[in-house]
């Protein structure tokens, strides 16, 4: 017998203590009969303003990640959800595919991460040359550029904005981002996309495509719509870009 409330999907969603974002997000843009549950990996609220809180910042998440597997389980989900971005880029192409592996033995469960959502959202859209919009430290961009660059993409540009803790991420308003969405927007470009999972950006990057002209990939939007679609759930939904809206 199905859930009462999430009659069509059940899922389980990590997510990071300090992250107040990807739950809310998650809800406003779901269809009926799609439910969240989320398991919250315990993470000290900690500066990020150089690497090495960065690196500290990734390492408590890698220390948390199996407890709080091992807690929503337990629900019985019918899908994963891994609402972090960092880690899932972590190492390229390998580093992501053995991330992949290990969520998938440990749950016995079809997985959504950030990099494979972001990968499928560029597939479908057929984009090849990328803007990166990153909350996180310098450290990172060797990684996106090592995955989007073995996954055959091309990043023209990362822009970082300035976060000094990983609480603040969640502090970032549509004041900041609009102007460095237009940064972003070299020739040439063909999508633009967000990382960090506590970067509020779902319904702006709606708007910021038809501004633009060009997709706006923003990563909670991205990563639910790959969850739905594995799902087999094909509702479009309106209001947060193209990916829920078109495909």
């Amino acid at each position: 017998m199905p859930d009462v409330l999430g009659y069509r999907a059940k899922v389980g969603l990590l997510v990071p203590s300090t992250n107040t974002v990807v739950e809310p997000e998650f809800y406003a843009m779901a269809p009926p009969g799609v439910t969240f549950h989320a398991s919250r990996m315990y993470v000290p609220a900690r500066g990020i303003a150089s690497d090495a809180d960065a690196q500290a910042f990734m390492d408590d998440q890698r220390a948390a990640l199996s407890t709080a597997l091992r807690d929503v389980l337990t629900l019985e989900p019918d899908y994963l959800v891994l609402g972090i971005t960092s880690l899932t880029f972590v190492d390229g192409l390998d580093g992501h595919r053995r991330l992949e592996r290990e969520l998938e033995a440990a749950s016995s469960l079809r997985v959504t991460t950030a990099a494979a959502a972001v990968h499928a959202a560029l597939q479908v859209c057929r984009a090849r040359r990328l803007a990166i919009l990153s909350p996180l430290p310098p450290m990172m961009d060797a990684h996106y550029r090592r995955f989007f660059g073995e996954a055959g993409y091309d990043v023209v540009q990362i822009k970082r904005l300035q976060c000094p803790t990983t609480v603040s991420i969640a502090h970032v308003d549509e004041g900041t981002l609009r102007p460095a969405l237009q940064d972003l927007d070299e020739p040439g470009v063909d999508a633009i996309v967000q990382v960090g999972a506590d970067l509020v950006m779902a319904r702006l990057a709606d708007e910021a495509e038809r501004w633009l002209g060009k997709p706006v990939i923003a990563i909670n939007a991205a990563m639910l719509w790959h969850a739905l679609r594995a799902c087999d759930i094909r509702d479009q939904v309106r209001g947060y870009g193209m990916l829920l809206r078109d495909y």
